[in-house]
């Protein structure tokens, strides 16, 4: 595959001039050649170079993606089966029922989430995921879960995710035996700043969720939303966090202020900070699948998007969010025919 540079190449600064200028060379190094992803330190150094340093940044990160993905893109399609009225507290959240959010809740029927599945696979993509916007699942939720997935998986050839919030033991093990692929439960944000972001419930619970799937053999997805208010260290701090959990999967999301929230006047991230945040996400997991997800479109652009599938990111959500819109799968698909960027297979994710 021809490697492009994801902006105009420009002179590579001169250590000399600029202190930071080992920053890179060292990453090259440690990540690029060894595959060792950069601690927290390292990361946040990253996260400091200067606008002048992103090309640079960009395009090793893209080279560390091909050097321990490969070429192939992942694309997944998203359901919401429980959408509003979720009893949880979650700053950055429209489908909370403390706020004056305008979702309301509703249930997904089966044929419904079957039909998505089909729409899902129809773009190629090779996982759908099934949302809920639950602290965790109850007896009523875990049945309907039994029913679509096994619904799902008599009609689709795809891999069935889940995000059902957090989890019982009983609850990991059914799911595990349903099938269900990868299960998806976000850290957020850095455990330092989550008191910030929620309050009904702890970082800790959640960790202990993404511990007990890991356990059972299920893949570990898990990720979060920068732009949210936390500092620069505390954004490296997240990165070094989910390189100890060492998921499977990362989504990437980038702050969507929603009216009615506690986060919702706060300001867009700039897309320079996005695309490097990207970058440093790459190099502190070399190896995990880091998806493209919300926010992608107000924050970065089309231009902007594409700078980031050439600066570590090799997966996307394709379609709709959960009460945001994203982009036409079309868009999405077409840009990687663009870039020559292969959409990974169902045989080999099975």
């Amino acid at each position: 595959m021809r490697q492009t540079s994801a902006v105009p190449a420009t002179e590579r600064p001169d250590p000399a001039a600029d202190p930071r200028g080992t920053v890179l060379n060292e990453a090259r190094v440690q990540v690029l050649e060894e595959g060792r992803g950069l601690d927290q330190t390292a990361v946040l150094a990253v996260l400091e170079l200067p606008d002048a340093a992103l090309p640079d940044l960009l395009a090793l990160a893209h080279e560390v993606r091909l050097r321990w993905c490969g070429p192939e893109v992942e694309v997944e399609g998203i359901v919401s089966v429980k959408t509003g009225g979720c009893p949880e507290d979650c700053h950055f959240c429209s489908q909370s029922g403390l706020f004056s959010s305008p979702v309301r809740a509703a249930w997904l029927d089966i044929p419904s989430l079957v039909q998505a599945a089909r729409e899902t696979a129809a773009t190629g993509a090779t996982e759908f995921c099934i949302v809920a916007a639950v602290r965790g699942p109850d007896e009523r939720l875990m049945a309907q879960m039994r029913e679509g997935v096994a619904a799902i998986r008599a009609a689709v050839d795809i891999n069935v995710a889940a995000s059902l919030g957090m989890l019982t033991q009983d609850q990991v093990d059914q799911l595990s035996a349903m099938g269900v692929h990868r299960y998806n439960h976000n850290l957020e944000t850095a455990r330092s700043y989550f008191p910030k972001v929620v309050t009904t419930h702890t970082w800790e619970e959640r960790w202990a969720t993404l511990t007990m799937v890991r356990d059972a053999g299920m893949e570990v997805c898990c990720g979060g939303i920068v732009g949210m208010g936390e500092t620069l260290g505390q954004r490296a701090e997240f990165a070094a966090q989910l390189g100890d959990l060492d998921p499977d999967e990362v989504p990437l999301n980038f702050l969507n202020p929603r009216p009615g929230t506690p986060f919702g006047d706060l300001p867009v991230m700039a897309g320079t900070d996005a695309l490097r945040t990207i970058a440093a996400f790459r190099l502190a997991l070399p190896r995990t699948i880091l998806r493209y997800a919300g926010g992608r479109e107000i924050t970065l652009g089309d231009l902007g998007t594409r700078d980031g599938m050439l600066g570590g990111i090799n997966a996307v959500i394709v379609g709709n969010y959960l009460t945001t819109l994203g982009r036409s799968p079309d868009q999405d698909l077409g840009l990687l025919a663009d870039l020559g960027m292969p959409v990974k297979a169902l045989s080999q994710t099975i």
